[in-house]
C-alpha cells in the first residue's frame, strides 16, 4: 500500500480524542506485560551463533550473551497505553574481553490491541522500530521492520546505507516449557549489490529475576507505611 494511503488509513483509526489518557492505569508493569512477562529478568546464553558477511565469505561466530530486561512504568500516548521492558544486550566472543555487540532498547506491549514493539539501537549508527501482534499467552513473538517504512522502519548512517544497507529485520522469540527462551534474527543486508542474510540465534537461561518498576515500588512503599 502506498505510504499516503497507509497514512490515511491509520488516521481513520485514531480516536477523536487524542489527548485524554486512560484512567486508573495499573502501576504494576510486571502484571500487565502479556507475552513479554516471560522475558522479564536477567538472562545469559552460551550457545549464540552469528552468521555475518566478510570479504572472503560468510563468517560463523559463536558468542556469549547477557541481556537484562527490566520493567518500566506504564507509558501513554494519549489514549494509547503501553507496558514494557527496557533492555540491554552485551555480547562477547568466547575467551575475548572486547565487546562483540552491544544493544539497547525497549520491548513494549499494548494490551488493548495486542501490538508488540521492539526498539533497538546499536553504537554503530543504527536504530530500528519493529512491530508484530501477539496474544497475552502467546508461545512466540515475531516482530519486523523494513527500510523506508515511516512507521516500523530502519535508520542507518550514510556509510552503512552505502556499504551494508539493511533492507529488513525479522526477529522471532520462542518461549520454552522449561522457562528458557530462544530467538532467531534474520537481517537482510545489501552488500556489493547482493542480498546477504545476517543471522543471529541463541537460547537464554534466567540468572536473576526482574526488579519491579519504579512507580509500583513507590506505591507499595506508601501502602506499607
Amino acid at each position: 500500500m502506498p505510504q499516503e494511503a497507509l497514512l490515511e488509513t491509520r488516521m481513520s483509526e485514531i480516536p477523536s480524542d487524542i489527548f485524554s489518557e486512560p484512567e486508573d492505569i495499573d502501576p504494576d508493569t510486571l502484571a500487565n506485560l502479556g507475552p513479554l512477562s516471560r522475558l522479564a529478568g536477567v538472562w545469559e546464553g552460551a550457545k549464540g551463533l552469528d552468521v555475518n558477511p566478510k570479504a572472503d565469505g560468510p563468517d560463523r561466530a559463536q558468542f556469549l550473551e547477557r541481556i537484562e530486561l527490566q520493567p518500566i512504568d506504564p507509558q501513554a500516548n494519549g489514549p494509547q497505553l503501553f507496558y514494557g521492558l527496557r533492555y540491554h544486550t552485551h555480547i562477547l566472543k568466547p575467551g575475548e574481553a572486547a565487546t562483540y555487540h552491544d544493544q539497547i532498547g525497549y520491548w513494549l506491549w499494548e494490551p488493548a490491541t495486542g501490538l508488540v514493539l521492539q526498539t533497538l539501537a546499536i553504537p554503530r549508527g543504527q536504530v530500528a522500530l519493529a512491530s508484530g501482534q501477539a496474544a497475552a499467552d502467546a508461545s512466540s513473538i515475531t516482530v519486523s521492520a523494513r527500510r523506508g517504512e515511516t512507521e516500523y522502519g530502519i535508520c542507518s548512517t550514510a556509510f552503512l546505507e552505502a556499504a551494508f544497507r539493511t533492507v529488513s529485520y525479522d526477529m522471532t522469540v520462542t518461549f520454552h516449557a522449561d522457562g528458557t527462551w530462544s530467538y532467531f534474527e534474520d537481517t537482510v543486508l545489501m552488500v556489493k549489490g547482493e542480498a546477504f542474510h545476517h543471522e543471529d540465534s541463541n537460547t537464554l537461561v534466567r540468572v536473576a529475576g526482574p526488579t519491579p518498576n519504579p512507580l509500583v515500588r513507590t506505591v507499595r512503599t506508601a501502602a506499607a507505611s
